[in-house]
């Protein structure tokens, strides 16, 4: 866990950290669930680490808008969506998730669910106090 900086270092070093230490490089990410906060700020951060390090790959959204901030366990609730995105082919759309911002291109799932089979998934989370997580869950 990382202390996560308000310019995204935290979440950079977190994501890199965990790549590292399952010796992956960043395009075998196929899809990222992001912590996704609801904040402008917040989401802007995010979604520039995830530009710098992944590009236009890979599939991202966010599960928060429908499962709200459940503290403790969003980690888990998150962790699990990821292993079913992985099981199932299903990667879930972002809820609400409108008019992303354009200044970053990503590939938000948005409007229903997309069918894609994906090998490696990344749960971030961010918590109270700067704390930044990044937990990679690979296909068996």
């Amino acid at each position: 866990m990382e202390i996560q900086a308000s310019d995204g270092r935290g979440a950079r070093r977190a994501i890199c950290a965990a790549l590292g230490d399952a010796g992956l490089p960043p395009q075998a990410v196929g899809y990222v669930n992001a912590h996704g906060t609801g904040t402008r700020r917040n989401d802007l951060y995010e979604a520039k680490v995830l530009w710098e390090l992944f590009g236009e790959r890979p599939a991202v959204s966010s599960t928060k808008p429908l499962t709200g901030h459940l503290l403790g366990a969003a980690g888990a609730i998150e962790a699990a969506v990821c292993v079913l995105a992985l099981e199932t082919g299903l990667i879930p759309a972002t809820a609400n998730l409108e008019e992303p911002d354009v200044s970053v291109p990503l590939d938000f799932v948005r409007g229903r669910p997309r069918e894609s089979r994906v090998e490696v998934a990344l749960n971030l989370s961010w918590g109270f106090g700067g704390y930044a997580s990044a937990l990679l869950l690979k296909r068996g």
